[in-house]
């Protein structure tokens, strides 16, 4: 039975490549052989090689192994994990020292000896095998070092809409199924699939976070698939993508809705191969991840609209999580409010600092356009403003206050949704991408909501 690994033949005689390459048929997966040396790094870079077996000299009359020396350094200059096995006429023992000592794995004498060859080139297999995993274990561990990974964050809120949220992610965090959360911006979207990977089975390995939307198209291969040294202008060493590095645990794509139709086939292509191959290699790597993607976009609408790839919704919503907005969510307002008072007062050491019951009652009534988010930064400003211990009206400084509309005034959300977009309208005057902006949406989710509000 063949072993699982190639091995490449380098010899300038025909007779020689021709019988290794009839020994070795029975012992390797692929049999590659060369004539010159000059094809060998070319030959690397496009198979996966495992053992090669060089010989030492090319050039008629000259025996010093100098050539065998040198093809050896540019072998591991190239791919230090590859095992290369020496093969000379001319024995040696201070040229074939001089060669263990410069990473050679062996020193093989022709004439050589069928088992005791077959024997060596099995040995240097495993080594090369076992370097593979070491380097595997050292890149995904650099690469994790890498990554910013987010802080755990606690998921505070008692009201029932988000009751329902948190049973669902129960339930569906012990599974493998992939996940799409959904929400408008700023509801915590990547907090809620932080929570779904601490409870999953995958909890002991990394979870990767992507924002889809801020990887530009001419980097995100690079980024999501990884690239080898040399595959362009800047690579100057193989570093692994997102896809990679996620490898047994979580890759969290948020943004998703952001993708071209372009980069959405590439993505589509991973999940349905459970492979990727990175920039500048021929060899497909496996992968095992936990999907969890996000987006504040409708994508059926997107669909609709020929913007989105329905077989690729199809992939990452086995389940659906909506996040309600924060307006929604009654008390948590508070409840959250107090929270981070507490993380920025420790932080900013202003530890009596208090909220006025009069500020309750404007953090009830506010409409909150960008939702968790925007509560966090009002209560930070809040703290670093606040004179004395206690934080007032004043200090609070809520975003466009009086352009927001009371909650208590309409008779549905749908009402009161519909009057703040006609207010941030007549601020903007009327400009779409200021308007989206100071909702805390999208352009597409803002005209999303024209057409379903009939503005």
């Amino acid at each position: 039975m063949a072993l699982k690994g190639n091995i490449l033949i380098v010899d300038d005689n025909k007779s020689v490549l021709t019988a290794l390459e009839m020994l070795l048929n029975s012992e390797f997966l692929e049999v590659y052989t060369l004539k010159n040396p000059n094809n060998l790094i070319s030959t690397i870079q496009q198979n996966q090689i495992d053992v090669i077996l060089l010989d030492m000299n090319f050039k008629a009359g000259i025996n010093t192994g100098n050539e065998g020396l040198y093809w050896l350094k540019r072998v591991f200059e190239t791919d230090p994990t590859i095992s290369v096995v020496l093969i000379t006429a001319y024995g040696d023992v201070e040229l074939a020292v001089r060669a263990v000592k410069e990473g050679a794995f062996d020193f093989i004498l022709k004439p050589w000896d069928n088992s005791k060859l077959i024997s060596t080139l099995h040995a240097a297999l495993k080594l090369r095998k076992s370097k593979l995993e070491n380097k595997g274990l050292r890149e995904k561990t650099k690469n994790l070092k890498q990554e910013i990974t987010p802080n755990q964050q606690n998921i505070i809120g008692q009201s029932a809409c988000m009751k329902q949220v948190f049973e669902l992610i129960k339930k569906v965090a012990v599974t493998d199924a992939n996940i799409l959360i959904t929400g408008e911006n700023g509801t915590g979207k990547e907090v809620i699939a932080q929570e779904i990977h601490r409870l999953s089975m995958r909890k002991k390995e990394v979870m990767v976070s992507v924002d889809m939307g801020s990887i530009s198209e001419s980097l995100f291969e690079s980024e999501l698939f990884g690239h080898m040294k040399g595959a362009f202008t800047d690579a100057k060493e193989n570093r692994a993508g997102k896809f990679e590095t996620a490898n047994q645990g979580t890759l969290f794509l948020d943004e998703i809705g952001n993708l071209t139709i372009n980069l959405q086939a590439k993505i589509l292509a991973a999940l349905q191969n459970r492979t990727i191959t990175r920039i500048g290699s021929n060899t497909p790597v496996p992968i095992n991840i936990r999907l969890i993607s996000a987006t504040n976009k409708e994508l059926n609408s997107m669909i609709a609209d020929g913007l989105f790839r329905e077989d690729l919704l199809y992939r990452i919503n086995t389940i659906i999580i909506e996040i309600p907005p924060l307006r929604e969510r009654g008390a948590d307002i508070i409840m959250l409010a107090e929270y981070y008072l507490e993380k920025y007062a420790s932080k900013y050491n202003k530890p009596n600092l208090k909220i006025n019951k009069r500020v309750h009652k404007k953090l009830m009534e506010y409409a909150w356009p960008g939702n968790v988010r925007e509560l966090q930064h009002c209560i930070e400003r809040a703290v670093i403003l606040a004179d004395q211990n206690e934080i007032n009206e004043d200090s609070l400084a809520l975003n466009n206050n009086s352009q927001q509309p009371n909650i208590m005034n309409f008779n549905t959300i749908e009402d009161m949704e519909k009057q703040m977009i006609l207010n941030s309208i007549q601020k903007e005057n009327g400009n779409m991408s200021e308007t989206a902006r100071n909702l805390g949406i999208t352009r597409q989710t803002l005209y999303n909501k024209l057409k379903r509000y009939g503005i």
